[in-house]
């Protein structure tokens, strides 16, 4: 039986899972995911994990926020005034709009949450939703072509 080292390409299928059960992301034998080991496809923790597993190996691997998503930042949480919106657009909680951001002098368009509507204002978060969350990653090896 030939186990996962450095280099080695990696096929892996996994469940997403966030602390309270959710399901974030699935990964079938359909469309799986395939890695080089060592060239940073995936978070450290995961890489460490598959380490000296087999083909059919299955582990449960769990990474902090800041291998994930990141940090939620409160930076990113930001008031509008509801004025900014035309009026085709009636923002309510938890609905996901795309939103115009200069950056260096460009603007760019990046989706917000919206969190909280009221007459005058709208409060928006620009941080990812798995932002702060720990994912835990339900994986399983399918195949292993070991490096030259």
């Amino acid at each position: 039986m030939h186990c996962i080292e450095d280099k080695d390409t990696v096929t892996i299928t996994y469940t997403g899972k966030l602390d309270d059960g959710n399901v974030f992301a699935t990964v079938t034998e359909q469309n799986p995911l395939i890695i080089t080991m060592g060239n940073s496809d995936v978070p450290p923790t995961l890489e460490q994990a598959l380490l000296g597993m087999a083909v059919g190996g299955k582990k449960s691997v769990r990474l902090p926020p800041e291998e994930g998503f990141g940090p939620r930042r409160k930076e990113l949480l930001h008031t509008l005034n509801r004025k900014t919106f035309s009026k085709k657009i009636n923002p309510t909680p938890g609905m996901i709009l795309s939103l115009n951001v200069e950056k260096d002098g460009q603007q760019h368009q990046v989706p917000a949450t919206v969190l909280e509507v009221n007459e005058e204002t709208i409060v928006v978060d620009y941080n990812h939703p798995l932002a702060g969350h720990h994912l835990t990653y339900d994986l399983t090896v399918t195949a292993l072509d070991k490096s030259l």
